[in-house]
């Protein structure tokens, strides 16, 4: 499995790359929408997919800066941009699908704190994103 991953040594060193990038990410991702939600509790969809937004905002613009200097070291050229922005959107709409998803249809069953679920589906929505991402970002946007 790890071979259709990484083919290479080098695609294992951008995986691990990518990986320490990614927690910085999920900290920050995860520092907005709690401090978003410690200011402003909420459970309508509509406020919960903006402070989502907004946080996922935050990490991919920290992604963006870190991963074409250190991951993928590439010249950031209009092309690359504009893919980035592409697999920003896309990865966008599955993290807050998965998010939105979790949050209100999964779980609510556990009967969890709110604080609980809400994390947990964030937890959900990051994994999602960030393997798509990747993926995006090695294949499409940074490939050489």
């Amino acid at each position: 499995m790890s071979a259709f991953f990484y083919p290479t040594k080098r695609g294992a060193r951008q995986a691990g790359k990518y990986s320490i990038i990614g927690i910085s990410c999920a900290l920050l991702d995860l520092g907005v929408l709690n401090g978003l939600l410690l200011l402003y509790p909420t459970q309508q969809t509509l406020l919960l997919g903006v402070f989502n937004t907004l946080a996922y905002t935050a990490a991919i613009l920290n992604s963006y800066y870190w991963n074409t200097r250190y991951t993928f070291r590439v010249d950031k050229g209009k092309r690359q941009f504009a893919g980035f922005l592409i697999q920003a959107l896309v990865s966008l709409f599955i993290a807050n699908g998965v998010f939105l998803f979790g949050f209100h249809v999964l779980l609510p069953m556990t009967g969890l704190p709110l604080w609980l679920d809400t994390n947990i589906a964030k937890g959900a929505s990051m994994l999602a994103s960030s393997t798509a991402s990747f993926f995006f970002m090695k294949y499409f946007v940074f490939r050489a």
